[in-house]
């Protein structure tokens, strides 16, 4: 008897280190995967406030760009777009770009609280395919990334993060790329 249980135990060790090894494999390789598809702007398609797709051949192609996921209800979410609204000199030459899983009244709604419609370089957008956390890799509210004009990723914010951050690593991020 004692037999059958040194086998039952070495085979379920054997199973329970195989299931992991093939669960770590599996995360490494999906990092990976998504890593090289956010090194640039990858391809999506989210709708306009006025239902219109919006694809990454609508980017401005002369600006940086920040994506922004958000939620409404989210409380960090709100207090980034504050964050914004209140530095809005010093991120007029960046693209923001609003992204939510929310119906789009709602994300109008959220536009006007913040006072961020109706602003050039602010455009909302409504993820009605749920695709967004999908091909960015986004696992918390808020979840931002910035872009250079080229579309290479700068860098990946997770969470509420302070603008004077975004700012200084867009300038660094610029210095690095202009010819001295």
């Amino acid at each position: 008897m004692r037999k059958y249980i040194k086998v039952g135990a070495l085979l379920f060790l054997v199973f329970v280190v195989s299931f992991l090894g093939y669960k770590i494999n599996t995360n490494l390789k999906h990092k990976k995967e998504v890593a090289l598809r956010i090194k640039s702007v990858p391809r999506f398609t989210f709708k306009t406030l006025e239902n219109k797709d919006f694809t990454q051949v609508n980017i401005n192609q002369e600006l940086p760009k920040l994506f922004v996921y958000f939620n409404s209800e989210c409380d960090f979410c709100n207090s980034e777009a504050q964050k914004i609204h209140d530095n809005l000199e010093s991120l007029k030459n960046i693209q923001i770009l609003f992204v939510s899983h929310e119906e789009i009244n709602g994300i109008i709604n959220f536009s006007k609280k913040h006072q961020l419609e109706n602003k050039a370089n602010i455009i909302f957008l409504a993820d009605t395919k749920l695709e967004f956390s999908e091909i960015f890799d986004a696992k918390t509210l808020p979840f931002m990334l910035l872009y250079s004009k080229e579309n290479r990723l700068i860098k990946k914010f997770k969470g509420a993060t302070k603008i004077d951050k975004i700012i200084e690593v867009l300038i660094s991020s610029q210095r690095k790329i202009s010819p001295k």
